[in-house]
């Protein structure tokens, strides 16, 4: 019998959550009676959602292009003499709490989402940096020694053989980076970001466990979600760099 993929019903579950929250009312006042509201009803899930996946879309772009970027750049042999500084600035980005960054970001930019991108960005760019790294540095030395029989430019061997051969490493570094923005993209809504962090801060102020309950809920199952279809991608591009190297051999 085949197995059922999990990213199926994960799927399923979220997107049966998100639309039919209203649904739920009556659970969540059975779970909590003492709350007059227990249902979160200033702002659809669905679009909270959205807003929840753009903010993660963008910022985790910005990440995967400025750290690609810079692992790039110091895997070449003019940069090389960066590669200590850039690891420090990149882990600096990681672990500078995002909520500090709001904190010193707000009063130069205002409330809004920039603020929060930017947070986001730079919280997200380790794991890309050190992944592209790692992935470009596992290539075969016998692989570019080929590309350079061949008559490859430096610039054609990065683009077609070692982007190429490291991309699931770097696949799995913005998994992690993708992964990490979806929790941390919550904390946006204390700076007037919409995010599934509103009913849970809302939830939090007002002293209302189902709005915490039902925002972490969303978010949870959305990180599962977005993982499982990450693992899927890298299996893909596994299975393809396998066949790959296989060929050049």
């Amino acid at each position: 019998m085949r197995r059922i993929d999990p990213l199926i019903p994960a799927a399923i579950a979220l997107v049966a959550l998100v639309l039919g929250m209203p649904a739920l009312k009556p659970l969540f006042a059975w779970m909590f009676p003492d709350q007059a509201r227990p249902l979160y009803e200033q702002d659809s899930f669905l679009s909270l959602t959205l807003d929840h996946l753009s903010l993660v879309g963008i910022s985790s772009a910005v990440s995967v292009v400025v750290g690609v970027a810079v692992a790039i750049f110091v895997t070449r042999p003019s940069g090389r003499a960066f590669r200590p500084l850039a690891e420090t600035l990149t882990a600096a980005g990681q672990t500078f709490p995002p909520i500090a960054v709001l904190a010193i970001a707000v009063p130069l930019l205002g409330f809004g989402p920039l603020p929060a991108l930017i947070a986001l960005a730079l919280y997200g760019l380790l794991p890309v940096t050190e992944a592209t790294v790692a992935g470009i540095e596992q290539v075969p030395a016998g692989v570019r020694e080929a590309a350079r029989g061949i008559g490859m430019s430096p610039t054609g061997i990065l683009a077609r053989v070692e982007l190429p051969l490291a991309a699931p490493v770097i696949v799995a570094g913005i998994r992690t980076s993708v992964i990490i923005n979806i929790g941390t993209a919550a904390i946006a809504s204390t700076v007037g970001v919409k995010t599934l962090g509103l009913p849970i801060i809302v939830g939090l102020s007002g002293f209302n466990t189902a709005y915490v309950l039902q925002g972490a809920l969303v978010v949870g199952l959305l990180a599962a979600v977005v993982d499982l279809a990450f693992d899927r991608l890298g299996g893909f591009l596994g299975r393809w760099n396998r066949d790959r190297v296989a060929k050049t051999a």
